[in-house]
């Protein structure tokens, strides 16, 4: 069994007197595909940005590779191997995509040195993007922009990445072609959240699978268990 690369344990989060995240606890193995699921507003959002750290926590502990992260900087956990992607990509559009992808390696990329150039292209490459390296990345296609935001994230050579709805808004062809990239990805030895509202997609791809519910984690398990449990059905269709 694969060492514990990420450990939350009783995560809280206050938005005043709103608690998003009461009591949290979930883990991920090293090169682990996790599903996160839940409906709107159950605290998916909350629960990774405290992980990434653009988010402060109210309580609980969050641990990656044996390190309690505390008040660590978003910078700081990027660095030490943890990137994600966002749901509405926003590359720097004054940059072209070659460009975009480079000022991560340069900032954010924990092996340092080399050629920049030559690493971002083949980043870009690896996601099909590599004959866009020199365009402005305004004038990118949907699925694009979203290869795009998945290029800077990887980057970051991350041991974890965080995949904040990467499908949504694409068609059925481009979210199967998202998928094998982010096979692709774990088959490098990366554990991936993936955290999706197309089951078909989540189904597919994860491992195990934590489901949220008004803050709090209602069921965990593999995705056929997931579908039977009764817990879940309610929270997505009621009574």
């Amino acid at each position: 069994m694969s060492e514990t690369l990420l450990q939350v344990e009783g995560l809280i989060k206050r938005f005043g007197g709103f608690t998003a995240l009461d009591g949290v606890s979930l883990e991920v193995r090293a090169g682990e595909r996790l599903g996160l699921i839940g409906p709107n507003g159950s605290g998916k959002t909350t629960l990774i940005s405290c992980v990434a750290g653009t988010l402060p926590t109210d309580g609980g502990r969050i641990v990656f590779k044996g390190t309690v992260l505390g008040r660590m900087p978003a910078y700081r956990r990027t660095r030490r191997g943890i990137a994600r992607s966002y749901q509405v990509p926003k590359p720097f559009t004054s940059m072209t995509v070659l460009e975009n992808v480079a000022v991560p390696l340069e900032y954010a990329g924990r092996g340092g040195g080399g050629d920049v150039a030559a690493r971002a292209l083949e980043i870009l490459v690896s996601v099909g993007l590599g004959d866009k390296a020199d365009e402005n990345s305004l004038s990118l296609t949907q699925i694009e922009l979203r290869k795009l935001e998945l290029a800077r994230a990887l980057a970051a050579e991350p041991e974890l990445l965080i995949a904040d709805e990467v499908m949504a808004g694409l068609s059925n062809a481009e979210v199967d072609e998202m998928l094998e990239l982010l096979f692709a990805f774990n088959g490098r030895g990366i554990a991936v959240i993936m955290i999706e509202h197309i089951m078909r997609a989540v189904m597919r791809f994860s491992q195990r699978i934590v489901v949220l519910d008004a803050g709090t984690v209602i069921a965990e398990g593999a995705p056929d268990d997931i579908l039977k449990n009764p817990d879940v059905e309610r929270a997505y269709f009621g009574e």
